[in-house]
């Protein structure tokens, strides 16, 4: 496994990195800390989740699964996007956030966040208030590193700015979805990180599944695929996105890869990408993720996945969450 700075600091991260949004949902606990010893096994040291993920079941879990352990393990939770019904469970206010950290920490039984994540933009709640707040925070030892996810360019660019004037801590991270079916970052977020020494942490690097192959443009579902799992994952399975993921499926049998291997190695080497999400249900994925790291990328091959994904330069973001 290699390691690298996330953005700027001085904090190593693994090249992969662990997400976790299926545990508690579509992976049991037992499944659960069994995928995050596997990848603790094979050097993943970065692990995400955020404190709605299956409802709160993905901290609980990993706070399980690291006792003892915590030590090796750079931890990565967000806060902001809805919590409940209430007019102070979203958001990233100082109320919001402080009280959502506090239940975060107890849940993962640390008294710590290596990396805590604003979950998307909060038009409603000042940049100042949001950032104070987490300078706060980090002067107290309960968070070491803050980012931000679903940033916007210049929402992001303008809480570098606050920043910097006022002396906060800043944002080393920016989360956003980031695959070859969604390369919209490449307008205007990747030259902002690569300029302010901000890293991307990419998620949905493999379009849910889809640049794995696994879909047909006949609209048949495979079982067990997060599609007939999530029913909502459905409104991605739109043709351009399942034409890709043949595509992709197609050169990486002519190399020898898996098409997942080939989809998370070109993300990998992208400008200001430190480590990509991969989550899984089971032990078995895992493996095949990291089967990436194994494959040396030449120019040919990789012009040949830019060319055919280059349209997703230009489309729609594959996903994104926000506040209304």
């Amino acid at each position: 496994m290699n390691y690298r700075r996330l953005g700027s600091s001085g904090l190593k991260v693994s090249e992969l990195g662990l997400g976790t949004n299926a545990f508690g949902k579509r992976a049991d606990e037992k499944t659960s800390i069994r995928i995050i010893e596997h990848a603790l096994d094979h050097g993943i040291n970065f692990i995400d989740t955020a404190n709605i993920y299956a409802g709160t079941e993905s901290e609980r879990m990993i706070g399980q699964a690291l006792a003892g352990k915590r030590h090796n393990v750079v931890l990565a939770t967000k806060a902001g996007l809805v919590k409940g019904s209430g007019p102070n469970e979203r958001g990233s206010s100082r109320y919001h956030l402080q009280q959502e950290l506090d239940n975060s920490l107890k849940r993962l039984q640390t008294d710590y966040v290596d990396l805590y994540q604003i979950h998307t933009f909060d038009p409603h709640t000042p940049l100042d208030e949001t950032l104070r707040a987490l300078d706060d925070m980090v002067s107290a030892g309960k968070v070491r590193y803050i980012g931000a996810s679903n940033y916007a360019a210049w929402e992001m660019m303008k809480a570098l700015g606050i920043s910097g004037l006022k002396g906060y801590v800043r944002y080393i991270s920016a989360q956003v979805s980031y695959s070859l079916a969604d390369r919209t970052p490449e307008r205007e977020l990747v030259p902002l990180c690569l300029d302010q020494g901000v890293g991307i942490i990419p998620y949905f690097p493999l379009a849910g599944g889809i640049l794995t192959g696994k879909y047909s443009q006949d609209n048949r579902v495979p079982s067990g695929s997060r599609a007939d799992t999530d029913p909502n994952f459905q409104r991605f399975l739109e043709d351009h996105n399942i034409k890709l993921g043949n595509q992709v499926s197609q050169l990486a049998a002519e190399h020898g890869h898996s098409a997942s291997a080939l989809s998370l190695v070109w993300l990998i080497h992208r400008p200001a990408v430190s480590t990509v999400i991969v989550g899984a249900t089971k032990t078995q994925q895992l493996d095949d993720n990291l089967k990436s790291l194994d494959i040396k990328m030449d120019d040919s091959l990789a012009r040949s996945l830019d060319e055919i994904s280059e349209r997703f330069v230009h489309g729609k973001p594959f996903a994104t969450y926000r506040l209304d």
